[in-house]
């Protein structure tokens, strides 16, 4: 609601009483193990909104699809942890459909203003601003949806370091990835698996050709032994924090439920970003022309839209709702202009 986005544009200018930090202990324990478990950032209550708009852009897409004769059992009995997998299994070429809407790959996909609301939420940037000591904070406008079907192999995330996805100066930059499920996160369906204690080393070689097209670290070149691993088991309103050389992998869902979640990104003003930049003013590597702004500010993912989320020394400067959605429609529209600016050899047939 309008009033609700209103209240907490005011938190996130400081005009409101702030929510509390992480500790000292919690702060010490993300750079020394490499990932946080926050089990209480929001409460559970926070995410209906999100989760009932993701139920009824489920809805609207399968309704579009019934008119276009494509689908004939809505399953609108079905609650939001069950109806995505129903019809995915009625139609593997409509459940794809369907998800490939959510997900916001590439910048497109679902933005409604109760994702915004997540991203901006004053619970949740008080943690990241005490991970990243500042309260200067980038966001990136792309996040992941991640509906995970029940003993559906696409899911399946193989071991990874997520600055295999950015461009190489950002590698010793933090870049803090946010994983917040919607639902509790368990070992039964799905949750993540983590190397701790491996993420003050170079970025391991990936390769490209891994489960529905991820990036994927063999064995063999993992920092450590993937037996190593602990499980990321996570309540609904927990977050998992990690920084983007923590390894990392998803497992199978073995349960009778979707488990939803979605991957927020953030990082220091201070990391390279493209901040108050657009796109016709990017050559093919993410370079500025000079004439715009500094050149060697490179973002480190530069086919995606940053934008301001906090901001204690210029708090008008923060990005509201509509702001976001123009950045990020207008990079998903010139998505192709950008080339390849990190490569990986290919996964070799087994």
């Amino acid at each position: 609601s309008r009033p609700l986005r209103e209240n907490l544009k005011t938190a996130r200018l400081g005009l409101m009483n702030a929510p509390a930090p992480l500790t000292p202990q919690q702060i010490g324990f993300f750079h020394e193990e490499g990932y946080l478990i926050v089990p209480d950032v929001f409460d559970p209550a926070d995410l209906e909104p999100l989760r009932r708009e993701l139920h009824g852009e489920i809805d609207r897409k399968a309704r579009q699809l019934h008119a276009e004769g494509k689908l004939t059992n809505l399953h609108a009995e079905l609650d939001f942890d069950h109806r995505l997998a129903a019809l995915h299994r009625d139609s593997k070429e409509n459940g794809e459909a369907i998800m490939r809407h959510l997900e916001g790959l590439r910048g497109g996909g679902f933005h409604a203003p109760e994702m915004f609301d997540v991203i901006a939420s004053p619970k949740l940037l008080a943690k990241v601003a005490s991970l990243l000591g500042t309260g200067e904070i980038v966001a990136s406008s792309v996040y992941r949806v991640r509906p995970k079907l029940p003993n559906i192999g696409r899911g399946v995330v193989p071991w990874h370091q997520d600055s295999g996805y950015f461009a190489s100066h950002c590698d010793k930059s933090l870049i803090i990835t946010c994983w917040v499920p919607l639902v509790d996160a368990t070992v039964e369906n799905g949750c993540m698996q983590i190397l701790p204690r491996t993420h003050q080393g170079r970025v391991a070689t990936h390769h490209t050709g891994g489960n529905a097209g991820f990036l994927v670290i063999r064995d063999s070149d993992l920092p450590d032994d993937p037996r190593k691993a602990i499980t990321a088991a996570c309540p609904r309103g927990g977050v998992v924090f990690m920084t983007n050389r923590t390894p990392h992998c998803s497992t199978p869902n073995y349960s009778d439920h979707i488990r939803w979640s979605v991957d927020l990104r953030y990082q220091s003003a201070e990391v390279p970003n493209n901040v108050g930049l657009w796109p016709e003013s990017l050559d093919a590597e993410g370079v500025a022309n000079p004439e715009f702004y500094e050149k060697g500010n490179i973002a480190c993912y530069p086919p995606e839209a940053d934008f301001l989320v906090h901001s204690k020394l210029h708090p008008e400067q923060v990005t509201d709702y509509a702001e976001y959605v123009k950045r990020r429609e207008t990079y998903d529209r010139t998505q192709a202009k950008f080339s390849a600016f990190r490569r990986w050899p290919a996964l070799e047939p087994a």
